[in-house]
């Protein structure tokens, strides 16, 4: 199968295409700041959860 280069995009759409990746990354930056808590609070729970069952 031979390689050619992908039509060009109308301006307006190249436009659109580099605003939506750009507020992916930014979504991707927040949720990677946010995953440290988020896994502290899942351990918290494995303990507590450990805990109930040893002393239950």
């Amino acid at each position: 199968m031979a390689w050619t280069t992908p039509p060009q995009l109308d301006p307006e759409r190249s436009r659109r295409r580099l605003q939506l990746l750009a507020e992916l990354a930014g979504a991707r930056a927040v949720q990677q700041r946010q995953r440290p808590r988020r896994a502290r609070g899942e351990h918290l729970r494995q303990l507590i959860a450990t805990r109930r069952r040893v002393a239950g």
